[in-house]
């Protein structure tokens, strides 16, 4: 990374982080998905009133293969329930999350400067096409990056004061979850904010880079869906099979964005 990149990220997160418009809205996002869904279903889960759920997931789980069976821990319905709750089914909020709250910068990072009047500037300063590109995707990755890590530093906290009791002790986060907030969830991430910042450079505001943002978020979530359910089966391999699939996409696809950016569409010349 060249320092010309570095400076226009920095310019954008300077921004962003004076825009109360953006970052409160997004911590409420965090806040709700990473602690309040999930201490008030563990509460449940692990609660009296729960006995219903308990039964419906310890049903389900009995259901499953024997070696599917094995991945779940706990010695009471109860244990084996929070388990389930909390391994894998609230792993999306690990992918689901951090891409919202990246794609609403990534969304604004090129048609934006045209809408402020600055992306003549940047047409014209002696950065790189690569440098102002490479500069864009920081400003939309970072913020995505530091609530993944925060947001599962708390959640991890949260799973185990929920249900560490029940599992006789700290248990999370296990080895497949540190597989997807290491390996998956950065490659899932860079894909989906390479297509959207390619977008961002060729539509005409702000709004339909917006809406293309959300068709571009939208099947990254139901792979992250499928990688949850991957992690029932064997969470290192399928975490370890996504993560190397998602990192030749992550590739393919900066690769791909480092050469569609133009000073040109910066301009806001010949826009479809």
């Amino acid at each position: 990374m060249t320092s010309g990149a570095w400076t226009v990220a920095k310019i954008d997160l300077h921004r962003l982080f004076k825009s109360k418009d953006y970052w409160i809205p997004m911590t409420l996002l965090a806040g709700i998905f990473f602690v309040a869904i999930p201490w008030f279903l563990l509460g449940i889960v692990g609660s009296n009133a729960g006995n219903q759920v308990i039964s419906q997931i310890g049903n389900v789980i009995d259901s499953l293969p024997g070696p599917v069976r094995d991945n779940i821990q706990g010695d009471t319905p109860q244990a084996q329930a929070s388990f389930a709750f909390a391994v894998y089914l609230l792993a999306p909020i690990a992918i689901i999350v951090p891409l919202t709250i990246s794609s609403a910068v990534g969304a604004h990072t090129i048609v934006g400067e045209r809408e402020r009047g600055t992306g003549e500037f940047l047409a014209h300063s002696p950065l790189s096409e690569r440098d102002i590109y490479v500069g864009k995707l920081l400003a939309s990755l970072i913020p995505g990056f530091i609530a993944t890590f925060i947001g599962f530093g708390i959640y991890s906290l949260i799973v185990n004061l929920r249900v560490g009791d029940e599992m006789g002790g700290w248990f999370f986060p296990t080895a497949g979850w540190w597989l997807l907030i290491l390996w998956v969830v950065p490659p899932f991430i860079a894909v989906a904010l390479s297509i959207i910042v390619w977008v961002s450079s060729r539509v005409k505001s702000t709004a339909a880079a917006q809406q293309a943002a959300s068709l571009v978020s939208l099947p990254v979530i139901l792979a992250s869906y499928g990688v949850s359910s991957g992690l029932l089966y064997d969470p290192a391999i399928a975490a370890l099979s996504v993560g190397v699939v998602a990192w030749v996409l992550a590739g393919i696809g900066l690769f791909w964005g480092t050469r569609s950016l133009t000073r040109e569409r910066l301009l806001g010349v010949g826009l479809e």
